[in-house]
């Protein structure tokens, strides 16, 4: 039996999704911009979908984009927005534990001669709304601040944030929201948060990959990063991906419309994944808050590589991540690193994200795996 717990990577489809998906790679094959029978009703499909999405945020329909998914929404946000708005300023706000799609983005623009400050999380992985303010600055054009982090859970103060934006007068700082890993997992709404801006990827909610959205709220003033023909109100040119849009339209109606239960499951499973660990295993150090998202617990198990045990693990069926999967392939966690790990307890951290899914019964299996293989890892290095 295989016991995947590496959910924030990335998320098995719904059944439902599948066939959905399957319907319009096989009938509904038209490209929705041409002119023809086939494709009016495939763009009637895709114009219902995107109001179905927007109701599903709060929002109106000319504010929901449809793009590949969560890279190219941060992207597009970030760029689009400076690119558009330079007369207002040349300064970004943003974490030190953002997304790499997000960080990567902001460093680039760093090196075209924009000023960027990085807040720094505490012990818990949050940064301080005062450290916001502080920060700001008549000539910051653009926050970008992610709702919950990838790899510890730990929910950051976007609603405090956007609100203050909100009712600051005279404000010209746009806010944008990646919202990858809270989707499904917080009941929020972008208007009532103050978000100009939120990404949001299907593949993290049982969706197909190569999905998602930018909300960007009406009156945002935008460049284009994708230029042809036009399609996306001429925001992201480009055929749409059908399938993949109605299957991420799908999987977000399942994610929100079960929302409580979804959370109250996944919370519960986390809590005993939790407790069997603490319970069973050693020198060990839980780094996601207690008040952290559902869905995410990061630990680091002192003495032990968190590589090695990945892959021990690997070969009794149980999946786990030693941190992002858009950069795991690097030493260690940035996110870690800037919360103040130290070496060893930057070594042997491994990411336990779970969904739906996931059942008692795996977890307590995945749990007395784990403590197989540390206490295996730890009998040899002590000889």
């Amino acid at each position: 039996m295989d016991i995947y717990m590496d959910n924030s990577a990335t998320t098995k489809v719904y059944d439902e999704v599948a066939d959905e998906m399957f319907l319009y790679l096989k009938t509904h094959y038209a490209n929705p911009s041409s002119v023809h029978r086939m494709g009016l009703e495939v763009e009637k499909k895709l114009k219902g979908a995107r109001k179905r999405m927007a109701n599903l945020i709060g929002a109106n329909e000319k504010e929901i984009v449809f793009t590949s998914g969560g890279t190219e929404s941060d992207n597009m946000a970030i760029r689009g927005v400076v690119k558009a708005n330079k007369r207002a300023g040349k300064h970004i706000i943003t974490t030190s534990i953002e997304h790499p799609a997000v960080l990567n983005t902001v460093k680039e623009l760093e090196e075209e001669g924009y000023e960027v400050t990085y807040l720094k999380p505490d012990e818990n992985g949050v940064v301080s709304f005062d450290s916001f303010k502080s920060s700001l600055r008549e000539d910051t054009v653009l926050a970008a601040i992610m709702h919950v982090n990838n790899e510890t859970g730990s929910v950051q103060p976007i609603e405090k944030i956007g609100k203050y934006l909100s009712r600051k007068k005279g404000s010209k700082t746009y806010f944008f929201v990646d919202a990858v890993q809270s989707f499904g997992k917080i009941d929020f709404k972008p208007s009532k948060y103050g978000i100009d801006l939120m990404s949001v990827s299907s593949h993290k909610i049982h969706g197909p990959k190569g999905a998602g959205i930018l909300y960007i709220k009406e009156g945002t003033k935008i460049r284009p990063m994708i230029t042809g023909g036009g399609q996306e109100m001429g925001i992201r040119s480009g055929t749409e991906n059908i399938p993949g849009i109605m299957g991420f339209v799908m999987a977000a109606e399942r994610a929100v419309d079960n929302i409580k239960g979804n959370v109250e499951k996944i919370s519960r499973l986390k809590d005993m994944l939790r407790f069997e660990i603490e319970k069973n295993i050693d020198d060990i150090k839980v780094n996601s808050p207690e008040d952290g998202a559902c869905h995410v617990l990061n630990v680091s198990f002192l003495g032990v590589r968190g590589e090695v045990l990945l892959h021990s693990l690997e070969q009794d069926g149980v999946y786990v991540s030693t941190g992002s999967a858009c950069s795991s392939k690097k030493k260690g966690s940035h996110v870690l690193l800037e919360m103040g790990l130290s070496p060893k307890e930057l070594d042997g951290a491994i990411r336990f994200s779970l969904s739906g899914m996931n059942d008692e019964s795996q977890i307590l299996a995945g749990a007395k795996m784990v403590q197989k293989h540390v206490e295996e890892y730890r009998k040899i290095v002590k000889r």
